[in-house]
């Protein structure tokens, strides 16, 4: 919710108008979210979509409280589910994983000296394995101050863990080729996930060498292209410490998605995937990013970074996270 700007309509604005409208929290508690105890587990920006995304609070639990919420509310917002937690329960808190995926046209990894017509283009076995091996390149823990914007190589911040990261096999949606890349780690900052895409492709369509992955972990501040926002979706946000613990406690229920699984694939197919091919179709935002690759300078050194970025300050910076930014810690 941005709070004192109606410039912008949230999902969590709507969440909360559905709230009230059903009865479930008192009117004031719309106003003011801290007397219902809400917090949202992780943040989405403006053109990220989320398909498994929890939020908690206290409600009063009305008969056929799913429908009564989902009667106030657009057919791309859904509850899907709901579970009682223990009484300090914290989902921005307790979260100890979150997966995100990325679904972009597969011509974005066609190699920049090649020819490609974005429709007839599909990606060959040897390519898929190239990006799977880059992509594995950043499991574990690493400083990832270059995929973000105003962190220091000294701050310990920027250090993240990352659980696993691959590009599964491509489809055919609208004679276009999708695929999708699966990321999984602790936490996420502002703009993490599509630098760490958007280097991957830089490096598969021979705009930059392998290394260049390992020296941005590195304390010189390295180039690293941030691919577009559309095709980024939050799919799960994970508490297994929560469930090791209160999950079997005869009292509570563990916080999984086995019985919303189906509901979710529906959901996917029938808003957020449409979403994404047909505004790439539309605005091509792939493609158009694409061209910006080769203005990039993968191979200057710190010194030089610095007075180029003082010399051109990058306003999408302003963006908000990929989608659980600083305070996922």
């Amino acid at each position: 919710r941005n709070v004192g700007s109606s410039q912008f309509k949230t999902i969590e604005d709507d969440l909360v108008s559905a709230l009230v409208q059903s009865g479930c929290i008192p009117e004031n508690h719309g106003e003011d979210m801290k007397k219902m105890s809400f917090q949202r587990c992780a943040r989405t920006d403006k053109g990220v979509s989320a398909a498994g995304q929890i939020v908690s609070l206290k409600v009063r639990l009305i008969d056929d409280i799913l429908e009564k919420i989902n009667n106030h509310l657009p057919s791309h917002i859904r509850i899907l589910g709901l579970k009682r937690v223990t009484g300090g329960f914290n989902s921005k808190n307790k979260c100890d994983a979150r997966t995100y995926s990325y679904m972009l046209p597969t011509f974005a990894f066609a190699h920049k000296d090649h020819d490609v017509q974005e429709e007839v283009y599909r990606l060959d076995r040897e390519t898929l394995e190239k990006v799977n091996k880059l992509l594995a390149c950043y499991k574990g823990t690493h400083n990832f101050h270059n995929f973000t914007s105003q962190k220091g190589p000294k701050d310990p911040s920027a250090k993240r863990y990352i659980m696993e990261m691959y590009c599964g096999e491509p489809f055919v949606r609208e004679n276009v080729e999708f695929a999708v890349i699966k990321v999984k780690g602790q936490s996420f900052m502002m703009h993490q996930i599509r630098k760490m895409i958007g280097l991957v492709i830089a490096i598969v369509k021979g705009y930059a060498s392998e290394s260049i992955i390992e020296r941005s972990w590195g304390e010189e501040k390295v180039d690293v292209p941030k691919a577009p926002g559309l095709g980024l979706v939050l799919e799960r946000v994970h508490f297994e410490k929560y469930n090791r613990r209160f999950g079997n406690d005869g009292l509570h229920e563990p916080l999984e998605w086995t019985e919303e699984e189906e509901k979710i694939a529906v959901f996917k197919e029938q808003y957020i995937y449409p979403t994404i091919i047909n505004t790439e179709r539309e605005e091509k935002s792939m493609a158009n990013w694409l061209n910006t690759l080769s203005i990039h300078d993968f191979n200057s050194s710190a010194a030089e970074m610095q007075a180029n970025s003082k010399n051109s300050k990058n306003s999408s910076d302003l963006e908000g996270s990929d989608g659980c930014d600083d305070d996922s810690d």
